[in-house]
């Protein structure tokens, strides 16, 4: 699965930064990273990222509206939500919106590479 590009969707600049470097170092390719859904749809389909991470919270145009209306646009895309704790009814609702899967913050590299692979893998919707 190394190779791949993966799109980056949060609101917090800081937090950008650290998941693209961590990203990065599991071989992945990221190949934009974008503070508000409205830029992720915009850029969409001029990348066409093999997976894109949003954060499900989201100022403005959140992580779910987000993943609804870039799958209603693209239902090839493969998308990973990532969340803070204690937000499990918003994990349920990306489930059903379409994410193929979600990662808690904080991040950890094992479960954000195994998540990434498993995102990959067409029509695997899992927990």
């Amino acid at each position: 699965m190394l190779g791949k590009r993966v799109m980056c969707v949060d609101d917090s600049p800081i937090m950008l930064a650290k998941l693209k470097q961590l990203i990065e170092s599991l071989g992945y390719e990221v190949c934009a990273t974008v503070q508000s859904g409205h830029d992720a749809l915009r850029l969409y389909p001029e990348l066409i990222p093999d997976v894109v991470t949003l954060d499900i919270t989201m100022m403005g145009l959140d992580g779910i509206e987000t993943a609804k209306q870039l799958l209603a646009q693209h239902p090839d895309a493969r998308i990973v939500m990532v969340t803070s704790h204690g937000q499990q009814n918003m994990v349920v609702k990306a489930l059903k919106a379409g994410a193929k899967g979600y990662v808690m913050k904080p991040i950890g590299a094992a479960k954000l590479s195994e998540h990434l692979a498993r995102a990959l893998e067409l029509g695997k919707v899992y927990e």
